[in-house]
C-alpha cells in the first residue's frame, strides 16, 4: 500500500512537471514570437510592401509569406486578437529580416510607415509630366494630382494658377509617406518652396523688379537655351536686360514649348507663327508660366546674373554648343547669318 501511494504521488508529480514544462514551453514560444521573432526573411534581408486600403490581416500574411518564414500563423492571429488588431493601416512599410509579432502589429495598427522618396529633375516640362513623376512612388495617381495642378480655386491659396502651379515643385528628392494626400503634398511643397525662397533670395528678386514666380519662369527659359552652365548666367543677364527694356523675349525654348516639341532642333518661320501665349516672338513680356521645372541652381543664376549689355544671342557657327552674344542687332544679324549659312551647308551636304 505504501509503495502504491508513492507510485501515485510520483506519477502525479511527473504529470504536474510535464504540464508545467509544456505550459512553460508554450509560454516561451509565445513570448519569443511576440517579442523576438516570428518572421525571418528567406534571404536575411529587409523587404518592403505597399499595403492598400481594405487589405486584411490574411492579405498581409500572404504578402509576407512570399519573403519570410513564418514561425506560427496561429500565434500571430492570437496575438493580433489580444492586441485588438483588426485591419492594417494603409501605407508603405519596410520590415527587417527578423520581425516579432508585436513589432509587426504595432506598426500596422498605428500606421508607422517607412517614408518613400519622390524625385524629379528639370527634364519635366508639362503638368502632365510633373504629375507622372511625382506620383511614381506614392499611392496617389497622376490623374488626381493633375486635377489639383489645374484647379484654379484650390491654387488660389498658394497665389498660383494652373500655368504657374509647377513653380511650387522645385526639382529635388523629398521623403514623404506613401499615403500622402494632394492637400498634404501641396502643403509640403509650399514648406520647401518657402525654405528655398528665403529672405535673401526674395530680396534679390525684388531688386530685379521680379517676383519669385517670374524669376522661375526666366530660369526655365535659360535652361532651354544652353547646356553650358558657364553660359547660363550670361543668358540670364540677357533676358533680364530684355525684360527691363520691355523688349520681346524672342526665346526659342518657348517656341518649342508652344508647339509641344521639346526636342525640336531648328526653329523655322512656321514655328514662330504658332498661336500660343508661350510664343514670345508674338507676345510681349514673360510667358504665363515656366516651360519646365528649373533647377534651383538656375534660379540662382537669374538672381545673381552678371551685369551685361547683351540683348541678343545666336548659336555659335562652330556648332560647339556655345553662343555668340551681342549688344547690337547689327552684330547679332551678322552672327545669325553666319550660323544659317553653316546649317544650310550641312543640310545640302
Amino acid at each position: 500500500m505504501q509503495f502504491k501511494k508513492r507510485y501515485i504521488f510520483r506519477a502525479i508529480l511527473f504529470l504536474i512537471c510535464g504540464i508545467t514544462v509544456a505550459i512553460c514551453g508554450i509560454g516561451a514560444k509565445h513570448y519569443y514570437h511576440l517579442t523576438v521573432s516570428n518572421f525571418r526573411s528567406h534571404d536575411n534581408a529587409e523587404h518592403s510592401y505597399n499595403i492598400y486600403p481594405g487589405t486584411t490581416i490574411d492579405g498581409v500574411l500572404n504578402m509576407l509569406d512570399e519573403d519570410y518564414d513564418i514561425g506560427s500563423h496561429q500565434d500571430f492571429m492570437l496575438h493580433a486578437r489580444l492586441m485588438h488588431f483588426n485591419y492594417p493601416e494603409p501605407g508603405h512599410y519596410t520590415f527587417d529580416a527578423k520581425i516579432s509579432n508585436r513589432e509587426l502589429i504595432d506598426r500596422l495598427r498605428l500606421g508607422k510607415q517607412t517614408p518613400v522618396n519622390i524625385t524629379w529633375n528639370n527634364a519635366v516640362f508639362t503638368r502632365e509630366q510633373l504629375a507622372g513623376k511625382v506620383t511614381n512612388n506614392i499611392m496617389m495617381d497622376s490623374v488626381t494630382l493633375l486635377q489639383y495642378l489645374e484647379n484654379e480655386d484650390f491654387l488660389k491659396q498658394y497665389g498660383l494658377n494652373k500655368e504657374t502651379s509647377r513653380c511650387l515643385f522645385i526639382p529635388n528628392t523629398y521623403q514623404v509617406f506613401w499615403t500622402i494626400t494632394p492637400e498634404q503634398l501641396f502643403a509640403r511643397m509650399k514648406f520647401e518652396y518657402n525654405a528655398f525662397w528665403n529672405d535673401e533670395r526674395r530680396t534679390k528678386a525684388e531688386e530685379l523688379g521680379l517676383t519669385p514666380i517670374e524669376v522661375t519662369i526666366i530660369a526655365s527659359i535659360i535652361e532651354g537655351e544652353s547646356r553650358s552652365k558657364t553660359e547660363l548666367p550670361i543668358i540670364a543677364s540677357l533676358y533680364l536686360n530684355r525684360v527691363k527694356k520691355g523688349m520681346p523675349l524672342q526665346a526659342c525654348p518657348t517656341i518649342k514649348y508652344a508647339v509641344g516639341d521639346f526636342k525640336l532642333k531648328r526653329i523655322l518661320y512656321r514655328h514662330l507663327a504658332v498661336d500660343s501665349p508661350y510664343n514670345t516672338y508674338k507676345n510681349p513680356g514673360l510667358p504665363p508660366g515656366p516651360i519646365r521645372c528649373p533647377n534651383p541652381q538656375s534660379i540662382d543664376y537669374v538672381l545673381n546674373a552678371p551685369k551685361t549689355n547683351y540683348l541678343y544671342m545666336c548659336a555659335n557657327p562652330a556648332l560647339d554648343g556655345t553662343h555668340i552674344f551681342s549688344s547690337t542687332y547689327s552684330n547679332h544679324a551678322a552672327a545669325a547669318a553666319q550660323y544659317r549659312h553653316t546649317m544650310d551647308t550641312i543640310q545640302w551636304n
